[in-house]
């Protein structure tokens, strides 16, 4: 087992919502938190400081990119990636399943693991729980994620079951696999679209003992009520003494709606992908901020946000996005995860004072998906 450790501050009394405090070796994190996506060893168009200017207190790393590229043998020689980076807050690393399962069409899965051809030069790999471990290792994030099968969306169940299967198996595999002392393992729930499967892989994981829980498969395709009723289906199962992951979701209300159901962490690419886009999330709702009805708009991106970016107005950022210049991309990424962060202390702060139903209610209003 690592070091972490979990505790429980608050809960809500109209939900199953909790505000928690996990405890790392390079810091804490409160819970209910966002994490921002540094896929290859950076958030896309920003800087460390700026990440921590709007207090991100965990941000994840890729094992499927960092394995290709710049590779393990630079990695080790750097001292991992909290040196190679120099970030020194908590790092969360996924396990590579979900990339090589979904990137590469040039895959053969076994029960042992998966070869691939990397997307970049067509080169051959073979990734499988010990040696996703083994990168994870090197890599020293906090944060480590067992090795598991994402099935497509949609699928057999048969397909499913046998995905389901496999994310078993490896998990045991990964739980023997020996990390550095600072490091803890996360098991991740699979079971597709059903809740009789999401039930048997939550009770097996939980018998193999992890540091913590994720719940994988969720948001490729299915609606939001599907992705409601199967964290509905495992979190009833998982220890509530350790805290529960719901990876790459989502929407503000996806978000908060996860959390009244008693998910303590995110990840999502959605702010700083829409943000390239032109697309801001607000505390007024999203906008489109290359929009014509901007050019001429010398209000703040958003008002109730305190952040750098609020220091420019729509016309300006829009001016910037228009005409290709970099420094567009930061205001709107800062802007978009500036907000999903305030968002997450707003509802840290709602569960502790017992207005989390009011402020659900405000998101629904702006964001209605």
């Amino acid at each position: 087992m690592g070091n972490l450790v979990f505790s429980v501050e608050s809960t809500d009394a109209r939900s199953h919502a909790r505000r928690g405090l996990i405890k790392t070796a390079h810091g804490a994190i409160e819970t209910p938190i966002f994490m921002p996506v540094g896929t290859r060893g950076a958030v896309k168009t920003l800087t460390n400081q700026q990440l921590v200017d709007i207090d991100a207190q965990i941000i994840l790393g890729n094992t499927y990119h960092l394995m290709l590229r710049p590779g393990m043998d630079i990695m080790a020689k750097a001292g991992g990636l909290h040196a190679f980076m120099n970030w020194q807050r908590p790092i969360l690393t996924d396990s590579g399943g979900f990339q090589v399962f979904s990137l590469s069409s040039l895959n053969k899965i076994t029960d042992e693991g998966v070869h691939f051809q990397s997307h970049i030069d067509g080169s051959k790999h073979f990734l499988g729980p010990a040696e996703s471990m083994q990168i994870q290792k090197i890599l020293g994030a906090d944060i480590v994620m067992a090795f598991d099968q994402c099935a497509p969306y949609p699928a057999e169940r048969s397909l499913i079951e046998k995905a389901l299967h496999r994310t078993t198996k490896w998990a045991s595999i990964c739980r023997e696999f020996p990390l550095q002392s600072h490091q803890n393992l996360f098991g991740i729930v699979q079971g597709g679209i059903y809740p009789e499967l999401r039930k048997e892989s939550a009770e097996a994981l939980v018998k193999i003992d992890f540091d913590g829980y994720a719940i994988g498969g969720l948001s490729v395709g299915e609606p939001a009520s599907v992705m409601n009723e199967m964290i509905e289906a495992a979190i009833p199962l998982l220890p509530v003494d350790k805290p529960r992951y719901l990876m790459g979701v989502g929407t503000p209300r996806n978000l908060i709606e996860a959390v009244m159901r008693g998910v303590d962490m995110f990840d999502c690419v959605m702010p700083t992908r829409n943000a390239r886009n032109g697309t801001a999330f607000t505390w007024q709702g999203k906008i489109n901020i290359k929009a014509g009805r901007y050019a001429e708009d010398f209000s703040p991106l958003d008002p109730e946000l305190d952040c750098y970016t609020s220091q420019f107005t729509k016309s300006y950022i829009r001016h910037l996005l228009n005409v290709d210049e970099i420094t567009g991309l930061t205001l709107v990424t800062l802007q978009n995860l500036a907000f999903y962060l305030d968002f997450m202390k707003k509802i840290r702060q709602a569960i502790s004072n017992g207005t989390l139903e009011g402020l659900y209610q405000r998101i629904c209003s702006v964001y209605s998906a």
